[in-house]
């Protein structure tokens, strides 16, 4: 809408002519002066009504033309009305002057710099062949790819910039991405924090997640033998959770999948560690339902077993859902962003473990077994801090834990994996959807480790750790320490 004084009421009073209720509003001149959102609860027929009667005094915004971006010096003449003339044509093809600089005491007194941008870029064409007949002109810049837009129209650049991310995609689609969009900066801007800072860890964390695949892909390996017929593999992925394989010679199992924006690498990775290419793994383990560590079981054929809880979350399209965090709008729109940034593919085929009445371990109650080889893991439900559905995966005659998110080794992520992980952090402002639990629960898995570590078996060997992120470590201690080699992928 135009960036004048009785802009807001005329939309008010269409919305309120056919008895809408405005759930939402948010406007801010300074990011972007010329776009409001508004919600609203309306019967089909009244909001069939408020939107002609919004387009038709040219207030509703239904499409994301590309817009061009110009700018260039013009020399007019001294003499009274060269700028109106000048103005006139601008206005008549509809441009949008962003930026406008003369002053005739400084240093190029017959000069004025002018930024425009226009949603058709025949326009342009149409203007500049118009002053060039009447003005020397000369073009400083000319894109019509939308990087160059200034903050007059901040939310048709944004657009542009995840379209940079996801590749082409609908304007409905791209439009409803805003509204969530601007939903959380309006939540976030309540709690403190800047627009620009929310709108660039959007923007951030879907650009890594890009810029880690294909040939800038990188991971880094621990490799251990469990048993005399079990081994474990460890993969760090650039961004995200961590994947983990048990294999035997004659059957593996995945333990989390990764993102699916991965899997190619991840695939090719495998190859050159001897895992091979993941078409004989017999069953994928998902921890929980976060992108990074169920979004790629859709591309193996093997079934995935998980909690009802996780299933209800990957159904829901919301990691928060089961939690007194559900109704947060900072954890739905962060579920939607990462499985769209992070091409989220979840298993087809999928069972839920179910519980074993009357066992538990410690304060986690069992909910079966998981064997391969000759080892045997609890399959223990988790308190719902990190997300409703977590489980954890232990054997305490193998020394064996894997505690999903519940327990990181931080100080073992590099600088980049760790910038990426706060980029979550900040956007739904604590990744545990009940801090309280998340807690009682991480207390509870050092118990039960430190407990295990207190009677080692015959080989002496402590518990390993192995976190969601980070590498496997060890309790030494209240605190983590690596454990083994780590390899680093591709090899330098």
């Amino acid at each position: 809408m135009p960036d004048e004084s009785g802009s807001l009421v005329k939309a008010a009073e269409v919305i309120k002519r056919y008895d809408g209720n405005i759930n939402r509003i948010q406007y801010d001149r300074r990011i972007d002066p010329g776009t409001v959102f508004f919600e609203v609860t309306a019967s089909e027929a009244s909001y069939e009504q408020i939107t002609r009667d919004l387009a038709a005094i040219g207030y509703l915004q239904t499409s994301l033309k590309p817009v061009s971006f110009l700018k260039f010096y013009v020399y007019l003449p001294h003499r009274s009305g060269s700028l109106c003339e000048f103005l006139d044509y601008t206005t008549t093809a509809g441009a949008n002057i962003a930026f406008i600089d003369f002053d005739e005491a400084g240093r190029h007194p017959d000069r004025l710099t002018v930024s425009l941008n226009l949603e058709e870029s025949a326009k342009i064409d149409l203007l500049l062949d118009q002053l060039k007949s009447r003005y020397r002109l000369e073009i400083i810049e000319y894109d019509t790819t939308g990087k160059h837009l200034d903050d007059t129209i901040f939310y048709v650049r944004f657009a542009q910039e995840i379209r940079e991310i996801i590749g082409e995609s609908e304007d409905t689609f791209l439009l409803s991405f805003l509204a969530d969009t601007n939903h959380i900066v309006q939540e976030l801007m309540d709690r403190g924090n800047k627009p620009r800072q929310v709108f660039d860890s959007v923007l951030a964390t879907g650009r890594t997640l890009r810029a880690t695949t294909g040939e800038h892909f990188f991971a880094d390996m621990q490799r251990f033998a469990i048993t005399p017929t079990v081994n474990l593999w460890c993969y760090q992925m650039p961004c995200g959770g961590n994947i983990f394989v048990l294999a035997t010679p004659d059957d593996a199992i995945l333990i989390d999948t990764g993102y699916g924006i991965y899997h190619k690498d991840v695939m090719t990775l495998f190859s050159q560690t001897g895992v091979g290419d993941g078409q004989r793994f017999s069953r994928i383990i998902v921890t929980h339902a976060d992108a990074d560590h169920c979004g790629a079981g859709g591309f193996f054929p093997a079934p995935a077993y998980m909690h009802a809880g996780t299933l209800a979350i990957i159904k829901e399209n919301n990691r928060a859902y089961g939690s007194r965090s559900e109704h947060s709008v900072l954890e739905a729109f962060y579920t939607k962003m990462i499985n769209l940034f992070s091409r989220f593919n979840p298993s087809k085929t999928i069972e839920c473990f179910d519980y074993i009445p009357g066992r538990s371990r410690d304060i986690f109650p069992c909910m079966g077994t998981v064997r391969i080889g000759d080892l045997e893991l609890e399959v223990l439900d988790g308190l719902g801090g990190h997300t409703y559905g977590q489980i954890f995966l232990y054997s305490a005659s193998h020394g064996l834990l894997f505690a999903a998110d519940s327990v990181i080794n931080f100080s073992s992520l590099t600088p980049e994996r760790a910038t990426y992980s706060s980029l979550a952090d900040f956007l739904v402002t604590s990744v545990n959807v009940d801090s309280d639990l998340a807690k009682k629960e991480r207390y509870a898995l050092f118990a039960l480790v430190a407990e295990r570590d207190s009677h080692l078996s015959n080989d002496g060997r402590k518990c390993l750790i192995c976190g969601g992120h980070g590498a496997v470590s060890v309790l030494q201690g209240n605190k983590l320490e690596v454990i083994g080699d780590i390899q680093h992928y591709p090899v330098k």
